[in-house]
């Protein structure tokens, strides 16, 4: 697996960098943010971990606009932020994770497992070969393909993908965000139920029609896919 890291603190670059080599990693480092978002356009990454503060350009940017090139490459943010807004802005600029400073390095390697596996870039297991096809839409699990009304959708991220699948393997069922971050993110990371509600809204607005939104609230509890209902 090959990962970029684009983060500024020396320390925290040599001690991601020791259980990389652990884990059979790849990884780059680099910490000039402008010089960073070149690499990253530059070459094939499996994985982006970029800190939100750097010099050159700061990691939200980065984020936006390698998301603005149509490219999905799975993304974690590295943040000292901890405010719910910082956050969800990570998530909104496209950010399919993230991680707040001080972590454990055995929480990020948890984090960037959990990413792997559900956009499948781990060699491990069988990928799934079916295709799911509802009344408006066409995916194929294998080539991660999406189609809606036989319009290709291009520019999911991995993890938007992840949660598209969830739902149609699950139409009508109402389910919790706790859920939901179990189902799709692979693990309960306390507090962070914002993050469902981001990846709906980024759903919503790449997916949905004007008198379709496809992606439902049910106020007080969660969300459901229904294509069968209209405004």
């Amino acid at each position: 697996m090959k990962v970029l890291v684009i983060e500024d603190n020396e320390n925290v670059c040599s001690m991601i960098d020791m259980f990389f080599i652990n884990e059979g990693i790849n990884g780059t480092f680099v910490h000039d943010g402008k010089e960073g978002y070149e690499r990253a356009m530059a070459e094939d990454w499996d994985l982006l971990i970029i800190d939100w503060m750097l010099p050159g350009m700061d990691g939200v940017t980065i984020c936006r606009k390698i998301r603005e090139e149509q490219n999905n490459v799975p993304i974690i943010i590295l943040t000292a932020k901890d405010s719910e807004s910082d956050q969800v802005l990570g998530l909104e600029m496209g950010a399919d994770d993230y991680v707040t400073k001080p972590f454990s390095p055995l929480a990020l390697m948890a984090r960037i497992k959990a990413v792997m596996r559900r956009a499948q870039y781990t060699t491990q297991g069988e990928v799934p070969k079916d295709v799911v096809q509802t009344k408006h839409f066409k995916v194929n699990k294998e080539t991660r393909e999406v189609w809606l009304d036989d319009e290709q959708i291009m520019n999911l991220t991995p993890k938007e993908f992840d949660l598209l699948i969830f739902f149609l393997q699950h139409p009508r069922q109402v389910f919790s965000r706790e859920q939901i971050l179990d189902q799709v993110w692979g693990y309960q990371f306390y507090g962070d139920e914002r993050t469902v509600d981001v990846h709906i809204k980024r759903l919503r607005k790449k997916m949905g029609k004007e008198n379709q939104p496809f992606f439902h609230t049910v106020w007080g509890v969660g969300y459901k896919f229904d294509e069968l209902v209209d405004k």
